[in-house]
């Protein structure tokens, strides 16, 4: 009896070991399974848009008027007239009278030269007579060849200058007294006037000064390397011109008349001349279809230059080596080579190498490799959206269990 307990009370404790440690493993709770970390590195990107392309040239510059004329009196005299419109920014069309001087002198200077060539042609017209009886006389009296002075060809002559420089006093008479009214040589503003009524001025006086209307001028600065990309090197290209009008921004449109063909030798700029019709709008056709472009206005100039078929706008610090980092189809990194036309302060122009749509890599990567997998944010949230919708569905069917 005292062997069969020895044997069976070890057995029993046993049994009773392993039976306690199947409860006690049973109420432990299994360890949680870690989450796969999705080391994917995020980028940000921006889609490219890719069209015609127009390059230009910015420029600057001062509106002036094309022609400007100091204004002087040919005679001298009293001011006995002026025109409502000679002041100070008026609007004159050409040969407007401006001013008129006394021209009681030189009416009575017209009379007197007229009356000396009425006078001389009187002479001229005896001389011939007495030369025609002269030479009859002649005729008469002998059958030798009769000499110039016995023809009195002589006196002929000297009357006939003497026609010559009365009709020299009329036409100089007529010249003066039609100077006495001072006239507009062309449409023009007036910037300055320097007499006034009952003033006398003297031959040479400064009257005033005009600048035409017609057509405004502005010399644009333009570095030497930046003619390329106009065509003809600005020939005829068309410039569009901002500036402000009673504090509006606006836009007039222009074209490049002429180069200057030379570079200052200060700035080193070579300069183009845009010149603008009718800045004032003051044609009929134009009052009402732009806004007036003032001289002295200070301009800001795009000048239109090479056409690009296809072409796009980057930031210069996503290009490395003409390459840029774009995102595939397979989310995945990939350098395309690019082909650029011109650097644009922080940006390039590119006409080759991306098409429309492409996903432009635009955050920095720690070591990008050409092929490596990349995901978006939105990619991201998906992926744990998708985990935890999985999580959850898991818990359920284990309650459901």
């Amino acid at each position: 009896m005292t062997r069969k307990k020895q044997i069976i009370v070890p057995i029993v404790i046993l049994i009773a070991g392993i039976l306690l440690f199947m409860a006690f493993a049973s109420m432990k709770k299994p360890p949680e399974e870690k989450a796969k970390v999705d080391n994917t590195p995020i980028v940000a990107v921006e889609e490219i848009s890719v069209a015609p392309m127009t390059l230009t040239v910015d420029s600057y510059g001062i509106v002036t008027p094309k022609y400007e004329t100091e204004i002087v009196a040919q005679v001298s005299g009293l001011i006995v007239e002026l025109s409502d419109a000679f002041v100070r920014g008026g609007f004159v069309e050409k040969d407007q009278l401006l001013a008129r001087i006394d021209p009681s002198d030189y009416e009575a200077a017209l009379i007197d030269a007229e009356a000396n060539l009425a006078s001389a042609s009187a002479a001229l017209e005896q001389e011939q007579a007495q030369g025609k009886v002269a030479e009859q006389e002649w005729k008469r009296i002998t059958d030798a060849s009769p000499t110039e002075l016995s023809l009195r060809k002589p006196q002929l002559a000297q009357e006939l200058a003497r026609v010559k420089a009365a009709e020299a006093a009329v036409l100089r008479a007529k010249r003066n007294l039609e100077r006495t009214e001072i006239r507009a040589p062309y449409n023009a503003m007036i910037e300055d006037r320097n007499i006034g009524l009952g003033a006398f001025v003297g031959t040479g006086n400064r009257v005033g000064k005009l600048l035409g209307t017609e057509t405004a001028e502005v010399r644009l600065p333009v570095a030497d390397n930046q003619l390329q990309f106009l065509i003809d090197q600005g020939k005829e290209a068309e410039v569009d011109l901002v500036g402000t009008y009673a504090g509006i921004d606006t836009t007039w449109r222009a074209h490049i008349a002429r180069s200057e063909g030379v570079i200052d030798n200060k700035s080193r700029m070579s300069y183009l001349v845009a010149e603008i019709k009718d800045p004032y709008s003051l044609l009929p056709a134009n009052q009402d279809a732009k806004t007036p472009l003032r001289f002295g206005s200070y301009v800001n100039a795009n000048i239109l230059g090479l056409a690009l078929a296809q072409a796009t706008k980057l930031p210069r610090y996503l290009v490395v080596n003409n390459q840029v980092a774009v995102l595939d189809d397979e989310s995945k990194l990939h350098y395309v080579d690019i082909e650029i036309v011109r650097q644009d302060g922080g940006d390039v122009i590119v006409s080759k190498g991306l098409t429309h749509g492409d996903q432009l890599i635009t955050s920095a990567l720690d070591y990008p490799v050409d092929g490596m997998k990349l995901a978006l944010p939105g990619d991201k949230s998906e992926n744990i959206d998708a985990e935890e919708n999985k999580e959850t569905d898991t818990q359920i069917a284990s309650v459901k269990d």
